[in-house]
């Protein structure tokens, strides 16, 4: 199994949380897969300009287009520091990665992230073109934090912008924070219990954690929510949440794929220098968000 190095976050101020996170990241990661393309698009958001890193694989155009959030507690993190797993997702798919480069907090608390999300999505779902993409086939995706703002952002749009997946790894999903998941890997697995109460906190900055626009499995209604692809690590604070709500999306009339990656924690979606089940996994979601974009 992954082991998880270092001081966890929620002991770090957070400038010094973002650096090793950085740093993590230029180790773990390892460098970034070649693509056709690879430019910073900046649209109206908002809050201001919003940056969208475009990675294009190769590909007669137009291509399919995955919105891709990023993880971090809504507090850390960039499309810089998560280029290499977002090439290595366009490259396994054949789609568009566009990767939203949404506002973070605590400087930008709830819902600043989410309504970068809703901007970015409504924008590509007008304005694939401009980046070598077709409208007609759009998906979303995200890991950890940015999971939630793609589950939120799926069920926000209904009947707005159509959908064809929602790809969600190891997702944040409720703010309870109390699930048989936390208390046996609550410490030493990476992410813990208090650092993930801590982004919660930074995050909401005392708004109602319990509302559907932060714990999209607490929404009444996930029927019409488009078809999913959830991914969870078998030893990850997240896990119970993350396959509860695709029981709950599969109880709504949702086509669901379920997969706990064995022998992982949480993050390991972008270590792809460090662990073979990064690049296994990237693939497998790779594939689903191909066929559902065909």
């Amino acid at each position: 199994m992954l082991a998880a190095a270092g001081p966890p976050s929620h002991e770090m101020p957070i400038d010094q949380a973002r650096a090793a996170h950085v740093a993590e990241s230029e180790e773990l990661s390892g460098p970034p897969e070649p693509v056709a393309e690879a430019r910073d698009v900046h649209i109206p958001g908002p809050g201001g300009e919003l940056r969208l890193r475009v990675l294009r694989p190769e590909g007669d155009r137009p291509l399919p287009v995955i919105a891709y959030l990023h993880g971090g507690g809504w507090a850390l993190g960039s499309v810089d520091s998560f280029e290499t797993p977002m090439r290595a997702l366009a490259n396994a798919s054949g789609a568009v990665v566009a990767g939203v480069d949404y506002r973070l907090a605590p400087e930008h608390r709830f819902p600043a992230a989410l309504n970068d999300t809703l901007a970015a999505l409504r924008w590509l779902a007008e304005a694939a073109g401009e980046v070598g993409g077709d409208a007609e086939r759009l998906a979303v995706a995200g890991d950890s934090a940015g999971g939630n703002l793609a589950a939120v952002a799926a069920l926000k749009l209904r009947g707005d912008v159509r959908l064809r997946m929602q790809a969600l790894i190891y997702p944040v999903v409720d703010s309870g924070v109390n699930t048989p998941s936390y208390r046996e890997f609550g410490e030493r697995y990476g992410l813990t219990a208090a650092g993930m109460r801590r982004f919660w906190d930074l995050y909401l900055d005392g708004g109602d954690g319990a509302r559907a626009d932060a714990s999209p499995l607490r929404c009444a209604d996930l029927s019409g929510a488009p078809p999913a692809y959830v991914l969870t690590a078998d030893h990850d604070v997240l896990r119970d949440e993350g396959e509860a709500y695709a029981a709950a999306l599969e109880r709504a009339g949702v086509p669901v794929t379920l997969k706990r990656w064995p022998g992982t924690i949480h993050g390991f979606w972008r270590w792809l220098a460090s662990t073979d089940a990064a690049r296994a996994a990237i693939a497998d979601a790779g594939g689903a968000l191909c066929r559902a974009l065909a």
